[in-house]
């Protein structure tokens, strides 16, 4: 099935959803802990429904949720197709389903909450360097580019947070090479940052923003807060964003 485009994502208008990463993530706030295991009985119901399965997790207070399609298809400039992980319609119409679950259920969706996690490594090596950190996190080398067209670093049991290379020129060590990515939803990203500030951070970088901004903390450490900007969210930014 053919990967979703950012448009395609804002136009589904999953107002209980946020795209962080290649995926659709939610968080529904429950009473108990049988009302979330209710729920998580009938998201499983509705995902073999669909043939489709969400990953879920429950917690305290929450359920998480998250759709994406290990199988979608994407198709360079020359026309290859390559099978990546990414939004298909498929999790689009389960994400539907799921917050349809919720409102029969009067549970709510907290998408403000949501975050995801990823490291990077900034290298001119990538190839050589990803099966160590694969064998290292995963205990084998299968995980080295799996489910993109890049050395990524995904477990497929999702045990740690996605390693992915940034790739630089040629450098001598030791300079800073481990950063981390925070994921954050389009609608929270600039008070984090603002929050991030507050407490001592500096921006380093904003000329993305508000895709990608660099932030650094009093050390110089750095992390990049990256999010998905719906096209209807994008329109209602100042010009100086």
């Amino acid at each position: 099935m053919d990967m979703l485009s950012g448009e395609q994502i804002t136009a589904a208008a999953l107002t209980d959803w946020r795209k962080l990463g290649q995926g659709l993530h939610a968080r529904f706030v429950i009473r108990d802990f049988r009302a979330g295991v209710r729920f998580l009985s009938a998201i499983g119901e509705a995902g073999e429904a669909a043939g489709h399965h969400p990953e879920v997790r429950m917690g305290t207070g929450y359920v998480d949720v998250k759709l994406l399609s290990d199988d979608a298809i994407y198709r360079d400039d020359g026309g290859t197709e390559h099978q990546v992980e990414w939004v298909t319609q498929q999790d689009v119409d389960l994400a539907r389903r799921i917050s349809e679950i919720a409102a029969e259920q009067s549970i709510s969706a907290d998408p403000r909450s949501i975050i995801t996690i990823e490291l990077a490594l900034d290298t001119a090596n990538a190839a050589a360097l990803a099966p160590v950190w694969a064998a290292l996190l995963t205990g084998g080398t299968e995980a080295q580019g799996r489910g993109t067209i890049g050395d990524d670093v995904r477990d497929a049991t999702r045990r740690v947070p996605i390693l992915w290379f940034q790739e630089t020129d040629p450098h001598p060590t030791p300079r800073q090479r481990f950063h981390i990515d925070v994921q954050l939803p389009y609608d929270v990203a600039e008070q984090r940052i603002a929050d991030a500030v507050a407490a001592g951070a500096v921006i380093v970088d904003d000329g993305r923003a508000p895709g990608t901004t660099v932030i650094a903390d009093p050390d110089g450490n750095k992390a990049c807060v990256g999010t998905f900007q719906p096209a209807t969210a994008r329109e209602q930014q100042p010009a100086s964003a």
